[in-house]
């Protein structure tokens, strides 16, 4: 079955690897709305069921969104996919934003953030000057900011608003933009399948995600961050993490690692992503929200960050592992 996959153009393996996941998609719809059935002629079941299959449909919906927004940044090549997820950090931040305190004051620092810093960190991505992708934003953009801020003549909390809005940028526009870099990697004789590396990220993250989520239900462990997270604890962390190494072990074949290449590359990556998790928590209670942005606004059941939040930590650490372990090249010279 492997050498017969092997032996596929990379156009045809991509095209197979949609085939499954929308079909796998659908059957699960099918099933969901099966059982919605079952449950509107048994009335007890429904108001007993109703709550437990509530998070089930809102990951159902999303992971609809997440392969039709997959498949829209295959078909329309890495300069497409960089724009789509450009905008995705964009929707991001600005719903960060919306959660934390500014300022007047710090308009014109917001303004070269969403307007400046976003677009030509996904320029310089875009265009594969790696070198200079890596460092822009935690070295210029972390300059830039403070000086914009500073020229605003406010001082009223000035080391609070500036590490916000940093902080903001870091994860919602530096840990992204790197989901898009995936697609540019030019790993030896893998040319064309950089698809494969973006859905090596996604499902590993998610399986992790979904683990933990079942992990937190089933073993109640006393949480390592009360204050914070009532479900989180390091048992449902490494049953996660093993979960999500264990899927990147079963998917070596579709990317240029070896099995337990993909298997270590798996376990930083979802290792990130559950930690990841826990960050943006402690964010949240910070900002007194339970969700980022509007509830309705965006993705219909939270806030588009609440989605992708992992994937903004996962994103960077694969990259830069791969990158480094592989030896790549930084980008153009």
């Amino acid at each position: 079955m492997v050498a017969w996959l092997k032996q596929l153009t990379s156009s045809e393996q991509v095209a197979l690897l949609f085939i499954v996941l929308f079909g796998l998609l659908l059957l699960l719809s099918i099933g969901l709305f099966l059982n919605s059935l079952r449950e509107r002629q048994d009335e007890d079941a429904r108001l007993a069921s109703q709550l437990a299959w509530a998070r089930v449909r809102r990951d159902l919906r999303a992971a609809w969104i997440g392969a039709c927004m997959f498949w829209v940044a295959w078909i329309s090549g890495p300069l497409g996919a960089t724009l789509l997820f450009a905008l995705f950090s964009f929707l991001a931040l600005r719903e960060f934003i919306t959660l934390v305190h500014t300022l007047r004051s710090d308009h014109r620092t917001l303004i070269v953030a969403f307007f400046v810093l976003l677009p030509v960190q996904y320029m310089i991505c875009g265009t594969r000057f790696f070198d200079l992708f890596t460092v822009f934003l935690p070295v210029y953009g972390f300059l830039v900011l403070p000086i914009v801020s500073a020229l605003a003549d406010d001082p009223q909390r000035f080391l609070e608003r500036n590490a916000k809005i940093q902080w903001g940028v870091m994860v919602c526009v530096y840990g992204l933009s790197h989901a898009p870099a995936l697609l540019l990697l030019d790993f030896p004789g893998y040319t064309g399948r950089g698809a494969f590396l973006l859905f090596f990220l996604v499902m590993v993250v998610a399986a992790a995600q979904i683990a933990q989520e079942i992990a937190r239900r089933l073993l109640r462990r006393r949480p390592v961050a009360r204050r914070i997270s009532r479900s989180f604890s390091m048992r449902a962390w490494w049953i996660g993490t093993l979960t999500g190494s264990a899927v990147g072990g079963l998917l070596f074949w579709i990317t240029p690692f070896k099995a337990g290449q993909a298997l270590a590359m798996a376990f930083v990556t979802a290792g990130a992503a559950g930690f990841g998790g826990l960050v943006m928590k402690a964010l949240k209670k910070d900002a007194g929200a339970r969700y980022w942005g509007n509830r309705s606004s965006i993705t219909g059941a939270v806030g588009l960050l609440d989605r992708i939040a992992v994937l903004c930590f996962a994103a960077p650490v694969f990259f830069h592992s791969a990158r480094w372990y592989f030896q790549l090249p930084l980008g153009y010279r």
